[in-house]
């Protein structure tokens, strides 16, 4: 037993735990910042996002002591439970900020949408993984279309697009992996053409469609609906080189940047440490792309492949969106910043992905 748990902590991938570690850490100092901010500092959520964080590590080690090809085994039973957990949360889930996509369990809320993520990516790489090449095939393509689709439609319904649309990059980039046909991609892009147009007169709220409107010109409402971007790329520019010190950004500090512990705590990063902060951290988030492209690498089998892909896709697509929100970029959409952001859920969601990956990484050194 013990030398079976040293052989594995010898082949962990200590630097892509470090990373993960130290951005943890940068989120922290953020949120703790942000408490500290209030006439009588709060540190709840801070206090919370150390609970959960100390959660997520616990199950980075765990996950990678179990084999791997345990979520190959039973990955279609993790996709129906999941997406009974989607169905259920519309009907008895909590709303928030318009959004019936909580569970309330004992004061704390559990997303599922992040759970969904996860669980698609296991499904995704056991189904691609086992077809080989008739993966690419019309007929495949379109089953695994479907799949997504389910997840997709259950997270619109709630309404999430911002979720919904992390969805369905995930299966996108999967399936440019896998080597489907730019034919069939094409024809995807004009359904999601189509499908934008009627979302926008008949399923969009006046608020989604303000959001909207505010990407492509934030200066048009800068007191209403281009409120949040407007102050966020204001917070960033402010920061300059070295920033104005943590817990002395103006913009968080006296509450003009909302949401600044979630979707905004990139901007109030960029505000109080400045260039060089944002710096490390996405240097931080580069050398973490370095070893999931490492671990592809040596992969020896094509589901954990598939799976470190949908993995890094996840990751890549949160924080192009939350950071394009952050500078105005991108419509603001409620996406958090992975290892930064405030939210129990993603947090530990991701930092299970991690210990997923961890484990993939171990049995394939162990191997080699």
């Amino acid at each position: 037993m013990f030398r079976s748990l040293f052989i594995n902590l010898r082949n962990f991938d200590w630097i892509l735990f470090g990373a993960v570690f130290l951005l943890l850490c940068f989120g922290l100092a953020a949120i703790y910042s942000i408490a500290i901010s209030h006439n009588q500092p709060d540190f709840g959520n801070f206090e919370k996002q150390l609970l959960f964080a100390g959660i997520g590590l616990a199950a980075v080690f765990i996950l990678s002591l179990i084999d791997y090809r345990l979520w190959e085994d039973y990955s279609f039973f993790v996709y129906l439970g999941v997406g009974a957990l989607l169905l259920l949360v519309i009907f008895f889930g909590v709303t928030v900020s318009g959004t019936t996509g909580w569970f309330s369990i004992a004061g704390f809320n559990f997303q599922p949408v992040e759970l969904a993520k996860v669980a698609l990516i296991i499904f995704l790489a056991w189904f691609l993984s086992t077809r080989g090449q008739e993966a690419r095939s019309l007929k495949n393509f379109v089953l695994s279309a479907l799949a997504t689709g389910l997840f997709f439609l259950l997270v619109v319904l709630q309404p999430d697009f911002g979720s919904a649309m992390i969805l369905f990059l995930i299966w996108m980039l999967l399936a440019i992996f896998a080597g489907v046909n730019i034919k069939y991609l094409a024809a995807v892009g004009l359904v999601l053409v189509i499908s934008a147009v009627v979302a926008w007169f008949f399923l969009f709220a006046d608020y989604q469609r303000d959001r909207i409107i505010t990407f492509f010109n934030p200066q048009s409402d800068p007191y209403d609906t281009g409120y949040h971007v407007t102050q966020a790329i204001t917070a960033v520019g402010a920061g300059g080189l070295t920033g104005r010190g943590l817990g002395f950004g103006s913009q968080s500090q006296l509450k003009f940047l909302p949401a600044s512990e979630t979707d905004f705590i990139f901007a109030v990063i960029a505000e109080e440490l400045g260039f060089l902060g944002v710096s490390l951290v996405l240097f931080l988030w580069g050398v973490i792309f370095y070893r999931l492209i490492r671990a592809v690498q040596r992969s020896r089998d094509n589901f954990s492949t598939f799976f470190i892909l949908g993995a890094s896709a996840i990751f890549f697509s949160h924080i192009f969106i939350n950071v394009g929100m952050n500078v105005g970029i991108v419509p603001v959409t409620g996406i958090s910043l992975p290892f930064v952001s405030y939210g129990g859920s993603f947090l530990v969601i991701s930092l299970a992905m991690i210990g997923i990956v961890e484990g993939m990484i171990i049995r394939n050194r162990s191997n080699a």
